[in-house]
């Protein structure tokens, strides 16, 4: 009784149109007071408790990302990609992947990725007589990315709530991220040539060997970060403060596009998402916590065990549900809330903790690409001027290449494991 009145009001809070924070604590704060005896006054103390060192790196890629987006490198980063692939039909969509692949491992986030590459591509794109839906889609699905290609917000917050390790998380992302862009970019190859767009000629090396001088301080970051964390110098909560510092310095010092006085708005926004990012976490603990000490993921373990489900019937489940649940909540508030009830399972059924990580992040990307909820459909429309319907339809081909993907990681766990496995991390 208690675990439906609990998702009855969690999902009825949502449905009114209640903050996921707001929604998380009052369930969780009803269903304790009417139906255990636990003292509600020691919900802030959990709160505070849950909020673990490792999600620190959170407001230091946050800012790392604004910095690097404010202060010019997305727009180098950009111009490189384009000496390296803008020829080839379909260069410019092809470029502004690649550009959305190299901005992620900056910024850990998908909209934020959207915008910084966007802002620039989506009229870059119009000019060159791209349609509207080919452009839209492919920047707004390939700005999903960002939550996967490493650093990723989303995996930090999944490392922390089923505490597995964060380190092994970024590595495993790799490997996905880089097949779900290369077939991207080959379907923009494909859909370019069909439009009728015609390969030009190539920047040469000459005018890649200059791009790649003017945004070598911004791919560097990448390096030190990524390759910091897989050669166990720092933890994945030092490399993010080690890319804001970085991130500070290079755009204040080194291409100087920030100036000392846009740095308190770069902080404010700044903090304002870590705020809202922390407070649904800090109640998703209280909500978790509920449901562990009620023993429900074991009784849902329990019930899946005597019903033979094997693991792959599972999985069939588990992406069906986050499908659904992605249409109408954020990334984060999903994994706080669904990695308790579901990585006990997986891992009874045999799913590698790691691998499993990737399934969810992944079934996030697709949401953010999905009304009504989804974040990158927001952000395109406000960057664009279309609107949502316009620009749902035009990511669409893009989604069905996503759910491709979905499916060939979650029952090829190698495309995750093969990278932590190979480090031996």
């Amino acid at each position: 009784m208690s675990v439906v009145f609990l998702i009855v009001v969690l999902f009825g809070l949502l449905i009114l149109g209640a903050p996921v924070a707001i929604a998380l604590g009052v369930s969780a704060l009803l269903t304790t007071i009417f139906f255990t005896s636990h003292d509600i006054l020691a919900m802030p103390e959990m709160m505070v408790a849950g909020l673990k060192p490792a999600l620190m790196a959170i407001p230091m890629f946050v800012l790392a990302g604004l910095l690097m987006s404010r202060g010019g490198s997305a727009g180098r980063i950009i111009d490189f990609a384009k000496s390296l692939v803008g020829h080839l039909p379909g260069g410019l969509p092809i470029s502004a992947i690649l550009a959305c692949v190299i901005f992620a491992a900056i910024s850990g986030s998908s909209p934020a990725t959207v915008i910084a590459i966007g802002s620039v591509m989506f009229a870059a794109l119009k000019q060159a007589n791209y349609p509207n839906s080919y452009a839209i889609g492919a920047i707004t699905s390939a700005g999903a990315l960002g939550i996967l290609i490493p650093p990723s917000i989303t995996m930090i917050v999944y490392g922390v709530t089923g505490e597995v390790s964060i380190e092994k998380l970024f590595m495993a992302g790799v490997v996905p991220g880089v097949m779900i862009a290369m077939i991207m970019m080959l379907y923009a190859y494909v859909g370019a040539r069909r439009l009728g767009f015609k390969a030009t000629k190539s920047a040469g090396i000459k005018e890649q060997t200059r791009q790649f001088k003017k945004s070598f301080w911004a791919l560097l970051i990448v390096f030190v970060v990524i390759g910091g964390i897989y050669a166990g110098v720092f933890t994945a909560t030092e490399a993010a403060g080690i890319s804001a510092v970085y991130a500070l310095a290079i755009s204040l010092f080194v291409y100087k596009d920030l100036k000392f006085k846009e740095l308190y708005s770069v902080f404010l926004e700044a903090a304002i998402t870590t705020a809202q990012l922390f407070l649904i976490i800090g109640f998703a603990v209280v909500f978790a916590h509920f449901l562990t000490s009620e023993r429900i993921p074991h009784m849902i373990a329990e019930a899946l065990v005597s019903m033979d489900m094997t693991w792959w019937m599972f999985l069939i489940l588990v992406n069906i549900t986050l499908f659904v649940m992605g249409q109408f909540m954020e990334p984060s508030s999903i994994v706080m809330i669904m990695t308790p009830l579901l990585l006990p399972i997986a891992v009874a059924l045999g799913i590698d903790p790691v691998h499993f990580g990737i399934i969810m992040v992944v079934n996030m990307e697709i949401g953010m690409l999905t009304p009504p909820i989804g974040l990158n459909l927001f952000v395109a429309s406000s960057l664009t001027g279309l609107s949502m319907k316009e620009v749902t339809i035009s990511v669409f081909p893009w989604l069905v290449l996503f759910v491709i993907c979905l499916l060939l990681i979650t029952y090829i766990p190698q495309i995750s494991l093969f990278l932590p496995n190979l480090l031996g991390r």
